[in-house]
């Protein structure tokens, strides 16, 4: 009887061995699979030594052979890592020859190095006494030839410019106190800190302005008519709209033939370069949207609170005019929030260039176990560094501008937008000692599904997008480079700080009678 069992599964093994000696990670699934029928085919009593030790031997083999696909996922994993810092050179380098060859006949034009200092994605070629200002960070200066409307017509139009830089409470030049390392005598000191408020300050007034609304939604269409007619006939700005809200706009009047819009993915794509300013008039989920339609660099957004809570939305729809009067006219105190990129890598790959293209997140991307009643089964790693194994209903990846998201409804930390970090919160763990994590910007996070689970998983990024996580597959999160520039109200830490005072009532409470019995 056992010799039966030996040799069926020596056979499924010697099948992983190919003529040079080396073994095919694709069929390492199957030999692991015929290992665990092994052992549960086998009986095995408690006087049989033979029989017992024998199964062990099985057992650590099975456990090579999963380290073995462990490390082919991991291997997949670097190597689209690679790609992507590939194409992100080369898309660099093609932009930077085609700009060189556009600009030749101009003096003065040289790369800006210092725009790359925060990887956000603004910085463009420009002057570098325009650039590179004491207390600047970036400025964003686009030069296209197209068509932006009549007014422009067969014209090379200038996309709109603007520096960002930081701004101090209390002085008047706003200029940053930047943290100075000191190591005299062995010792390490840094100089006084300041508030650290991104300032926007318009170098040419915007021209171009997309309007994205909530839909279904009687009072957003009310609004959205008078906030076009108003930028048109006081601002003489283009007006960019969605092709269904340039519908409703033709419906009511036809007014708003002036009204644009796109009609292909080529011209969706192109957005970024013919848009200054971004207007959402809805809720959280508004802006979610907005700025999923940039891959990449995205322009500033002026949210107003047109939804349930509003983390995100400061503005209020009463005052649009004068708000956004203020914001054209600048400076204005911007928020940056930072996005999560995140790269699918299926075990089924072959090879890197199978990996699906990523997918871009503001708020968090979720890994749960779906309609499957039994426990994820995830093991968590960060950079080369094995974290833990997740056990329970499943795990968020949040960024800080989603810490009043998903990741507050399952215990995490509710973190300042602000903070660049990676939120790591556990949903419903099956542990009494498993407490949310928070890891800096700068790591890479990986997420896999082991061959031994008893099912797959299921990702959501930002609550859509649903992708299933089959036994090896890998998700893979990084911080993306293009953050999203959100307009404050006040600046960034008041409008942190009113949204969950606001919208959560947090540590709102009658206050402790005067009156009561007092320490002598």
């Amino acid at each position: 009887m056992y010799p039966g069992h030996f040799s069926s599964a020596e056979a499924s093994i010697s099948t992983t061995h190919l003529e040079n000696g080396f073994i095919d990670p694709a069929s390492l699934v199957n030999s692991e699979k015929a290992v665990h029928e092994l052992l549960q085919q086998t009986p095995i009593h408690g006087t049989d030594d033979h029989l017992i030790e024998f199964s062990e031997a099985l057992r650590t083999v099975a456990k090579a052979l999963r380290r073995a696909a462990e490390g082919k996922a991991f291997a997949q994993a670097e190597a689209a890592e690679w790609r992507r810092k590939y194409e992100i050179e080369k898309s660099r380098n093609q932009l930077l020859e085609h700009k060189g060859k556009s600009s030749g006949g101009h003096n003065g034009d040289s790369h800006c190095g210092c725009t790359e200092s925060l990887g956000n994605g603004y910085a463009t070629d420009g002057q570098v006494d325009r650039c590179c200002g004491k207390e600047g960070i970036c400025c964003e200066e686009v030069l296209f030839d197209g068509e932006a409307g009549p007014r422009n017509h067969n014209k090379m139009m200038r996309k709109a410019s603007f520096k960002l830089s930081w701004r101090c409470k209390g002085e008047k030049n706003d200029q940053h106190k930047h943290d100075i390392v000191s190591f005299e005598k062995g010792d390490i000191t840094t100089a006084s800190r300041s508030s650290k408020q991104i300032c926007l300050k318009w170098e040419s007034p915007p021209q171009t302005v997309l309007i994205l609304t909530k839909p279904n939604s009687t009072t957003v269409q009310v609004l959205c008519a008078d906030m076009v007619r108003w930028l048109r006939e006081q601002k003489n700005l283009n007006i960019y709209v969605e092709p269904r809200v340039k519908k409703e706009l033709l419906s009511n009047s036809c007014f708003f033939k002036f009204v644009e819009t796109w009609d292909d993915d080529r011209e969706f794509s192109d957005l970024h370069t013919k848009v200054d300013l971004v207007v959402t008039l809805g809720g959280d989920g508004t802006v979610l949207w907005a700025a999923s339609m940039f891959k990449g660099p995205v322009p500033p957004i002026v949210p107003f609170s047109l939804g349930s809570l509003g983390f995100m939305t400061p503005f209020y729809s009463e005052r649009h005019q004068e708000c956004l009067d203020s914001v054209m006219k600048g400076p204005i105190s911007i928020t940056l929030r930072h996005r999560l990129q995140c790269h699918v890598i299926q075990d089924k790959a072959k090879h890197e260039y199978e990996a699906e293209e990523p997918i871009l997140v503001l708020n968090e991307v979720t890994i749960d176990r779906g309609i499957s009643s039994y426990l994820t089964n995830l093991e968590c790693y960060c950079d080369s560094s094995f974290v833990t194994r997740v056990q329970g209903d499943g795990l968020i990846l949040s960024t800080t501008s989603g810490s009043t998201a998903y990741s507050l409804a399952a215990g995490g930390s509710m973190v300042h937008p602000q903070v660049p970090g990676i939120l790591f919160t556990p949903i419903c763990p099956h542990s009494l000692s498993f407490r949310p994590l928070i890891f800096p910007e700068h790591v890479t996070i990986r997420i896999q599904v082991p061959f031994n689970s008893r099912s797959p998983a299921w990702a959501s990024f930002d609550g859509k997008d649903r992708k299933q996580l089959a036994a090896g597959d890998a998700l893979v999160c990084s911080m993306a480079p293009c953050p999203v520039p959100t307009a404050c109200l006040e600046d960034s830490t008041g409008d942190f700080l009113h949204s969950i005072q606001d919208g959560l009532h947090w540590n709102q409470r009658k206050t402790q009678s005067s009156d009561g019995p007092r320490d002598l």
